[in-house]
């Protein structure tokens, strides 16, 4: 296999890599690139289950919280469900995130005549499990949608936008879609992760490996890009010039393959801060309020 090359600007700025965790993948990658690759394969498929902040939990108490099985992927997962209105949002959190993160657009779309539907993904908050990916997060989101929908639009941030991008090209049915900080590339994804980790370029290539044996197709096929060119739906893209986790590049990648998109570029909120952006929030209303032209009488 070739070197693996990423196609974007190196993250190097973003979450820090515990140094234990980089001593470990050292001395592991020092004895055997395979030994080091499991290490790696395991790091990037567990995320960290931060504490519900302060300002969440306003939303956290409020919502009806049930625990839905999500049958194809043998998880439980924690649902909550905000407000009451026979016009539903379905919010998808990023990862290492809660299904209360976005609760300041939660509150908006409240505000609006709206009510919001949104989960622990596997692996995070209340949800069961210690180790999830993409496609845990897109069978979560199909199975809601059969108990829970339909939903009128869907409304993703960082991985939950790739996974919203990934479901309507899958056949989620929704009138408008919003991401908000997601990544392209699932290559470059593991590049960067890598680099963070300090380790070997080939260990890219060998996790690359390892999850084409186990879905039998190329992680690639799951890039955010690709998935656009099957979204037929109005569409607006939201990223920051300066999100230390993902480049924003990204967002323009994701808005040429769009047949029908809009892309809003942030300068100053970063990654996470944008989800509580005032004007972000009016321009995401205002993109799911507003009426097709060929609608108007």
């Amino acid at each position: 296999m070739h070197k693996a090359k990423s196609s974007q600007k190196p993250i190097n700025n973003g979450v820090k890599v515990p140094k234990v965790l980089i001593f470990i993948g050292h001395i592991l990658q020092f004895f055997s690139h395979n030994l080091a690759t499991k290490f790696a394969v395991k790091l990037f498929k567990t995320p960290i289950r931060f504490k519900t902040p302060e300002r969440e939990k306003i939303m956290a108490k409020s919502a009806q919280k049930s625990i839905h099985h999500i049958n194809s992927i043998q998880r439980d997962v924690m649902v909550y469900t905000y407000g009451y209105s026979k016009k539903k949002v379905l919010l998808v959190h990023g990862w290492s995130g809660r299904g209360t993160q976005l609760y300041k657009i939660a509150d908006k779309l409240l505000e609006n005549g709206y009510m919001t539907i949104s989960f622990d993904a596997p692996a995070h908050g209340k949800s069961s499990g210690k180790a999830t990916m993409m496609p845990d997060f897109i069978a979560t989101i199909h199975q809601l949608e059969k108990k829970l929908g339909p939903f009128e639009i869907a409304i993703g941030h960082s991985l939950g936008g790739m996974a919203v991008l990934n479901a309507v090209k899958q056949n989620l049915k929704v009138k408008k879609l919003i991401s908000i900080g997601a990544g392209d590339i699932i290559t470059d994804i593991i590049i960067n992760f890598i680099k963070k980790l300090k380790l070997k370029p080939v260990i890219v290539d060998k996790m690359k490996l390892f999850y084409l044996k186990k879905f039998k197709e190329s992680i690639d096929n799951y890039s955010a890009h690709i998935a656009a060119k099957d979204v037929k739906i109005p569409t607006l893209i939201i990223h920051d010039t300066e999100d230390k986790e993902v480049a924003v590049s990204c967002a323009q990648n994701i808005r040429q393959k769009l047949i029908n998109g809009e892309l809003l570029i942030t300068n100053g909120l970063g990654h996470t801060r944008i989800l509580k952006d005032d004007q972000v929030i009016n321009r995401v209303i205002e993109f799911i309020k507003r009426v097709p032209k060929n609608e108007i009488i």
